[in-house]
């Protein structure tokens, strides 16, 4: 794996505290090897070359420990938000794990965005920094079939997979559960999709879902996804560019509809699905001997 220069790591998140309560953010590594069709990250203003190959950075536990030393707000770290921290070079150079271990060591929660069901390998530093603080795991799942997770997603682990892994995570105390976005118009957005992965997330036993009920495009993101269209399902490109032209902002074509079909479905199961929600649910008021967390 090659590895490029880095001065820093954590970024400060401004407004974090809307979305999911993070309130610093980093990327362990640079570019994705999933080759999810729809990655936003693509997109030209992030400046990603060579967006699929996973690089990592150099010295980043040093820079990362030296940055957590001096910050005085214990408050949520971010990871994976634009590369998935699980990637396959995480199995051999453990940068993820390494920055568990320090996030641990100086008291800092964790919010992590992933699709892999590698995150299983580090339970123990979640349960870990879960006594002392925040914890909260979000996978991304975009579909209940998994035939058409590996055509949309298709060099990471099956919809059934991730299911499986939130199972655990649960089961072992960590508060997780499903971001389902994107949701694609004229792909995944049907209404028996929707009722279905509802269903499969309370079943194993997912603490919350939320989504926007579509996806954005811009960009090197658009022509890339175009293209991908054009090879895996013919004819619905034309259906894009008739619907949103440039638009950056997606929506499904019956939104209002599928929203509500969701947030029914999300209340029957008793499943979360408000950011707000999510975000008071999993943030701990008090530590386990009913003390007031220093962490807030």
């Amino acid at each position: 794996m090659e590895f490029i220069k880095a001065k820093t790591i954590l970024t400060k998140v401004k407004d974090g505290g809307e979305w999911y309560g993070v309130d610093y953010n980093m990327n362990l590594y640079r570019g994705c090897s999933h080759g999810c069709i729809y990655c936003d990250s693509r997109s030209d203003c992030y400046h990603i070359e060579n967006f699929d190959t996973v690089r990592g950075k150099e010295n980043i536990l040093h820079i990362l420990e030296n940055e957590l030393s001096k910050k005085r707000v214990k408050g949520v770290v971010g990871i994976g938000a634009m590369s998935d921290t699980y990637n396959p070079m995480e199995i051999k150079y453990q940068q993820t794990r390494g920055a568990l271990q320090l996030i641990s060591k100086y008291g800092f929660g964790v919010s992590i965005d992933t699709k892999s069901d590698l995150i299983l390998r580090d339970i123990d530093l979640l349960k870990e920094i879960n006594s002392k603080n925040n914890v909260i795991i979000k996978f991304t799942i975009t579909t209940p079939d998994d035939k058409l997770s590996k055509i949309i997603e298709p060099n990471v682990c099956i919809s059934s997979k991730r299911l499986e892994a939130i199972k655990i995570l649960n089961d072992n105390g960590i508060f997780t559960g499903i971001m389902m976005n994107p949701v694609l118009p004229f792909i995944t957005d049907k209404e028996d999709d929707i009722k279905k992965l509802v269903k499969l997330a309370s079943s194993y036993g997912a603490k919350f879902i939320h989504t926007y009920m579509g996806m954005t495009l811009r960009e090197n993101q658009r022509a890339y996804y175009f293209e991908k269209l054009d090879e895996r399902f013919p004819g619905v490109k034309e259906k894009y560019i008739k619907n949103y032209g440039n638009r950056y902002n997606c929506l499904v074509p019956n939104y209002k509809q599928l929203y509500k079909v969701f947030t029914d479905e999300c209340d029957r199961y008793g499943i979360l699905y408000k950011m707000n929600d999510i975000i008071r649910t999993y943030k701990k008021e008090s530590t386990n001997d009913g003390q007031i967390s220093l962490f807030r």
